[in-house]
């Protein structure tokens, strides 16, 4: 139990972490204005997954040059997508509770979505995405 709070801690109080949190603030920014502008034409539900799609191919970009220092490829970015299967099944599952049942206003549902997946999306982006331990 011990290693498992130690390597928590290694990934979470790091210089990464925090630089994740920067480009996640900005990634949900992005992704709730999107999700936002494009309801007055879509269906609140589809409009969140497709500002989702765009604000992912940007949070892509910050992650390779900000954060781990890797050039732009393909194979990462695929990577990238993979690594975000899990924030975007918590993300939909939250925004369905909190506007669909809940009667939420959008944005709020999108940003609560958005804070709720971070941990377990730094980790998949860090391990499977960037390959870093």
């Amino acid at each position: 139990m011990p290693m498992l709070f130690k390597n928590l801690r290694r990934h979470f109080f790091s210089r990464e972490f925090l630089l994740f949190l920067a480009v996640g603030c900005l990634n949900t920014f992005n992704g709730s204005l999107l999700a936002s502008a494009l309801e007055h034409f879509l269906d609140t539900n589809f409009a969140f997954n497709i500002g989702y799609i765009l604000a992912n191919l940007i949070a892509y970009a910050l992650n390779s040059r900000l954060i781990f220092h890797e050039p732009l490829a393909l194979e990462k970015c695929l990577k990238f997508a993979v690594s975000y299967i899990p924030n975007y099944l918590i993300q939909n599952v939250i925004v369905f509770i909190f506007y669909n049942q809940l009667g939420f206003p959008s944005l709020a549902a999108f940003i609560i979505a958005a804070v709720l997946g971070v941990p377990v999306t730094f980790l998949a982006v860090k391990l499977f995405a960037f390959g870093r331990a």
